[in-house]
């Protein structure tokens, strides 16, 4: 494998099922309340008046979001004990043993990727589904999507198979900073969301 590890997502045929939120909440076995990845449904548009008509615009779109295994890692920089490491492959993940919960990279991850454990009184995220992939299987959340909207491997060979995307799709923040490990095939009304009162249609779930 190559050097950075990433995911590629198809907003333009997920349908929102949220199959590869349940098998991540599943093989990592979380309660309630803690999501490794995160299915965000954006919603937009408005009624238009034409003349004497009246033309409605709504579009909807779904994003499977977990955490984005940046090349650039603002999470790893801020840690205070060397918890949160980026390895070899490119995946971040945390060290329970150094992790003293400080919620440092919480604070910093603009993705909302850290999940805190209250039982442990440690910061927990995806980490890949690296035992899987150490035996030849796909993340939990990739394996279970019906739509195969969700796909991974080495960025470098995404780009090359899907081609060099826009990954600042709405509602994610801008990538130049921390350069999401994602590749994003844009749904064919993400393009309208940042000028048609897009919003982010279940807050309370993600």
């Amino acid at each position: 494998m190559g050097s950075q590890y990433g995911f590629y997502m198809n907003t333009a045929v997920c349908i929102g099922c949220k199959a590869c939120q349940i098998a991540c909440n599943d093989k990592n076995n979380l309660e309630v309340g803690r999501l490794f990845r995160r299915v965000l449904e954006v919603s937009g548009g408005d009624w238009v008046q034409h003349g004497n008509t009246w033309e409605n615009n709504a579009f909807a779109y779904m994003v499977s979001m977990g955490c984005n295994h940046c090349e650039n890692p603002l999470c790893v920089d801020v840690c205070p004990t060397g918890a949160s490491i980026k390895r070899s492959d490119g995946i971040v993940y945390i060290d329970q043993d150094k992790c003293i919960g400080c919620r440092y990279c919480e604070w910093a991850c603009p993705y909302g990727a850290r999940q805190f454990n209250d039982a442990t009184g440690t910061m927990t995220k995806c980490d890949f589904c690296a035992d899987q992939l150490a035996v030849g299987l796909p993340p939990a959340c990739v394996g279970s999507c019906p739509m195969r909207a969700l796909d991974y491997g080495d960025l470098a060979e995404l780009q090359a198979r899907y081609g060099t995307t826009n990954r600042d799709i709405y509602p994610l923040p801008d990538s130049s900073l921390l350069q999401p490990a994602i590749v994003v095939k844009q749904h064919r009304s993400a393009l309208r969301a940042n000028s048609s009162n897009a919003t982010l249609a279940n807050p309370d779930e993600v």
